[in-house]
């Protein structure tokens, strides 16, 4: 891939996130923001918008640094593991899933039900099972595992300040701008590459 796709694949990414933490913070937040339209408080809107806009492009590029960290990983997992490498990832991912619900349950859970923590857990992988499903369909069956450890574990991680904190809207808020930005680079980077060896081959026929 050229310098200049690699230019658009990152700004296209940044677009997407503050999209996606725009839409999601003024929903997510809707109780506190809806005086503000009703009242018709332009500064206030404004201020809003602008700090979903900036917080989203921090998640955006907290998103890239994540998808090239496990492109690299994924490199060295192959060169390492090699046909065993799929199963690794399967017991990781299964790892991260019994981390998401026991651990939050054992610091927020003040001995009450579980199911508050097993719903977030179940319907964040319920997601990035459909995501890895749709890749799977757009280029092989080998992507799948690839795909959901990326969504999953890679999203966990990425999603690892909020998860920190016990508030709900914050919590959604940076998991929906993650999945969006993550899932939009896992389904784009093909494409902005596959442009850029469509261009080269071209030139390439062109010139012969």
């Amino acid at each position: 891939m050229k310098s200049r796709d690699w230019v658009r694949f990152f700004f296209s990414s940044l677009l997407v996130g503050a999209i996606a933490a725009t839409a999601s913070g003024f929903i997510l937040n809707w109780d506190q923001q809806a005086g503000s339209f009703q009242k018709f408080q332009i500064d206030e809107i404004l201020a809003s918008f602008i700090w979903f806009i900036g917080v989203g492009l921090l998640f955006s590029i907290i998103s890239q640094m994540g998808f090239f960290a496990y492109l690299t990983l994924h490199r060295f997992g192959m060169g390492i593991f090699g046909s065993v490498w799929n199963a690794v990832q399967l017991v990781l991912i299964a790892f991260v899933l019994f981390d998401l619900v026991y651990f939050r349950y054992q610091f927020f859970g003040d001995s009450g039900s579980l199911l508050p923590y097993i719903w977030p857990a179940a319907g964040f992988f319920a997601v990035c099972l459909v995501i890895a499903y749709f890749k799977q369909k757009d280029t092989n069956k080998g992507a799948f595992v690839p795909a959901l450890f990326f969504m999953f574990v890679g999203t966990a991680v990425e999603w690892f300040p909020a998860l920190r904190e016990n508030d709900q809207n914050w919590l959604y808020f940076m998991l929906i701008s993650l999945l969006c930005c993550n899932a939009y680079q896992l389904m784009m980077l093909p494409r902005f590459s596959g442009s850029a060896e469509k261009k080269m081959g071209q030139r390439k026929a062109v010139e012969g």
